[in-house]
């Protein structure tokens, strides 16, 4: 008898299948979404989805069940991201003051990046990417910055990871987005979602990977206090703030030689 035959746990596999179900859909789903998806019955599904609701992991509503963040403030916790946070903080919140922009950090989180924390855009008005927010790694600039700046078997990794959930890569577009980014140690692009929108995204490096990467959506206007390429010059400055609040060790290090 393998150890998969032997060690059987049911109702673990029922509830798992039901928040990465969950996790996976980009709108709420109904109690008969969820049976049909997963090919089991509504009575035994009705059973997880109380246990999963009266614990706070999910939440519903009149359009149906959704996860709720207790997920992602239980990950959180995790000291290496307790850290990193607390440090980057500090740093985001004065280069917010500094260029009049909002700024957000974003790790991997399987085939997507994720949204860990975030500062506003001081005054009245501005454009900000909520804490917990997810994308596809190859599909927003924070993504494609925690991709670009890996060692190669760690991007092949995480590729395949991407290409497992069924997502399109067009490889070659890709390969030469990430080759741009590496040899020009960040990014630039117009936001896919807003117009008017120019993402600009570094990576924080540790051990000559991207630990994180730090973005400010950049909006052109009165409420920006400097120009664009001050702005980038600012998140750079700051980027390497983070990584040296980190570990002072790694300051100045350069990224790996195989990632391009």
């Amino acid at each position: 008898m393998t150890d998969k035959a032997r060690y059987q746990a049911p109702a673990l596999t029922k509830g798992l299948e039901i928040l990465e179900l969950l996790a996976a859909s980009s709108v709420p789903l109904t109690m008969s979404d969820v049976s049909t998806a997963l090919g089991r019955s509504v009575s035994e599904i009705f059973r997880m989805l109380q246990v999963l609701e009266m614990h706070r992991y999910i939440a519903r509503g009149d359009d149906g069940y959704r996860l709720t963040n207790r997920l992602f403030a239980l990950s959180m916790g995790q000291p290496p991201v307790r850290d990193l946070v607390s440090s980057a903080l500090p740093v985001m919140r004065a280069l917010a003051r500094q260029t009049g922009q909002s700024c957000h950090l974003a790790v991997v989180s399987g085939a997507e990046m994720v949204v860990i924390a975030g500062v506003e855009a001081p005054g009245l008005s501005g454009f900000a990417v909520r804490i917990g927010y997810r994308r596809p790694l190859h599909r927003s600039a924070s993504g494609r910055i925690l991709l670009a700046f890996q060692p190669e078997a760690q991007r092949a990794a995480m590729l395949d990871e991407v290409r497992a959930t069924g997502d399109a890569i067009d490889d070659d577009a890709l390969a030469a987005q990430l080759a741009a980014i590496l040899a020009e140690g960040g990014g630039a692009t117009p936001s896919p979602l807003l117009t008017g929108i120019t993402d600009l995204s570094v990576p924080i490096l540790s051990h000559r990977a991207a630990r994180a990467a730090l973005t400010i959506p950049f909006v052109d206007g009165p409420g920006a206090l400097v120009g664009i390429d001050a702005t980038e010059a600012a998140l750079r400055d700051a980027a390497a703030a983070i990584a040296q609040a980190l570990d002072p060790a790694l300051v100045g290090e350069t990224p790996p030689a195989d990632a391009a």
